[in-house]
């Protein structure tokens, strides 16, 4: 399997975050261009990749993950949390999860 997937996590509680907002932007653009837009599902996950093995190509990309409006705390760390990665080779799975909590995030190149 090929492509950009992602999910994300509450690391607070060990449960997946649903309703979240994710956007995938193509960094090759000056603005970076908006590729997609999606919510987490009740698993955490989105409904389908956010890049098909088909539209995946080499280069650099970002997830934005709006962690502000899930968490909804006046104290929480970071309103929007940037992920930035590069695909090397556009033929492997990038899977990309978020954990966090209002106060910390981690993320790693999954499986």
């Amino acid at each position: 399997m090929a492509g950009i997937t992602t999910h994300v996590l509450n690391i607070s509680t060990g449960r997946p975050i649903a309703g979240m907002q994710i956007d995938l932007y193509d960094l090759k653009t000056t603005p970076p261009t908006l590729l997609k837009s999606v919510r987490s599902n009740p698993d955490g996950r989105t409904d389908g990749p956010m890049l098909t093995p088909e539209q995946t190509r080499v280069g650099d990309f970002e997830l934005r993950f709006y962690v502000g409006a899930h968490f909804k705390n006046e104290n929480v760390f970071s309103e929007e949390i940037p992920v930035r990665f590069t695909v090397f080779d556009a033929k492997q799975h990038y899977h990309v999860p978020l954990l966090c909590s209002p106060w910390c995030f981690s993320t790693y190149r999954g499986s």
